[in-house]
């Protein structure tokens, strides 16, 4: 008895199926960023910072451990603005809110709206370093001339002092940088 042959698939479907593939990774590619964006604002990869509310910093306990949060401020190559922390240190206790200004005036002729991106270092510190507030939560557009306080509140999870990679540290340093925010003139 001879045996039939297996059906060959058609090109068409063969076409469509690699056709779906090429999408699924387009796809991917696109959300790649949003995801990735996501996963370090959750797990504070990178130096990413957590954001907390009042309220949920009010539940903090402060630990004796004592923190020192250095500042660093920097702008982008173009922007026209003086940008740096009033205070180059503040020292603290790991648990503590703490409120610390960064200065910034806008040395043109026009308004730039700018938008702070950061981090902190060392990097496995960022899960435990949440921001109550931030300007660097919000676009910030200065006129020509115009200078600014701009304040940041924050605190140290204790949460920090149970992980066996960043229970050691002694002092956090957050930066800053900004970036001329699109459509900016005007």
């Amino acid at each position: 008895m001879a045996t039939q042959p297996a059906p060959r698939p058609s090109n068409r479907k063969i076409g469509l199926i690699f056709g779906g593939i090429a999408l699924a990774m387009l796809g991917l590619g696109y959300a790649s960023s949003p995801f990735y964006r996501l996963f370090c604002q959750a797990t504070g990869f990178n130096g990413t910072t957590q954001r907390a509310t009042a309220a949920q910093a009010a539940q903090v306990k402060v630990s004796g451990q004592p923190i020192t949060i250095r500042f660093d401020a920097n702008v982008a190559p173009g922007m026209k603005w003086i940008f740096r922390p009033e205070q180059v240190t503040q020292d603290g206790r790991v648990g503590e809110r703490k409120m610390a200004y960064f200065y910034a005036k806008n040395t043109t002729d026009h308004a730039i709206v700018g938008r702070a991106v950061y981090n902190v270092t060392p990097e496995q510190t960022g899960a435990y370093f949440h921001k109550i507030q931030c300007f660097c939560f919000n676009n910030q557009r200065l006129e020509a001339g115009q200078e600014m306080r701009m304040p940041v509140i924050y605190y140290v999870d204790p949460a920090m002092l149970k992980d066996a990679n960043a229970k050691d540290t002694q002092e956090i340093t957050l930066s800053y940088t900004f970036l001329i925010a699109a459509n900016s003139k005007g």
